[in-house]
């Protein structure tokens, strides 16, 4: 589950999170084979979750499935339209959110904005607050960039609560450090 070597594993400490929001995270299938890939890793700890694995070639995805009225559905991408996501957004409509997750690298994440036609009319949400982080799995290109269960940490902090957020975050800072530790960085 964690991908990292088993004097480093992480499994054991994955929490089971059974929240009121969805998430679906949609990642390129060459991001699977990264033991860097902390997307995974949400799926497992939250138990309203699903993965939709893009880029395999011939095998296109249809997304349009996620469209259901009892959701209220968001693509997690910051687009120049995306919406702030925050408690105003939250608070602005009672349905529980669909948090729709690219995952990749920058280039195969964006894909997903454009190239999934079915998501044209779903709002983009973003985090605008900038990452404070000291360490970091994968070299950020923007100072807004963070690990994809780090990013979807910060969103059910703000969808479900600061306990949700410290539970995720805590997996992160795991994973995070047992990584580095892996490359002779200490933390």
């Amino acid at each position: 589950m964690c991908f990292l070597n088993k004097s480093r594993c992480i499994c054991a400490s994955i929490p089971k999170l059974t929240l009121k929001t969805r998430l679906c995270l949609v990642v390129h299938a060459k991001e699977l084979k990264r033991t860097t890939n902390t997307g995974r890793l949400a799926v497992t700890a939250l138990t309203n979750s699903e993965m939709r694995i893009r880029g395999v070639e011939g095998d296109a995805v249809d997304l349009s499935d996620l469209l259901v009225p009892e959701y209220r559905t968001v693509l997690f991408y910051p687009s120049e339209n995306a919406l702030e996501l925050n408690a105003e957004f939250v608070a602005a409509d009672p349905r529980p959110i669909q948090l729709i997750v690219p995952d990749g690298n920058w280039r195969q994440a964006s894909k997903v904005h454009y190239r999934h036609h079915e998501l044209a009319e779903v709002p983009r949400v973003m985090i605008k607050e900038a990452n404070k982080s000291l360490h970091h799995m994968r070299a950020e290109t923007t100072a807004e960039g963070m690990a994809t269960l780090q990013a979807i940490a910060e969103a059910f902090g703000i969808t479900e609560g600061a306990e949700a957020r410290k539970a995720l975050m805590d997996l992160y800072e795991a994973k995070l450090k047992a990584t580095l530790e892996g490359r002779s960085i200490k933390i």
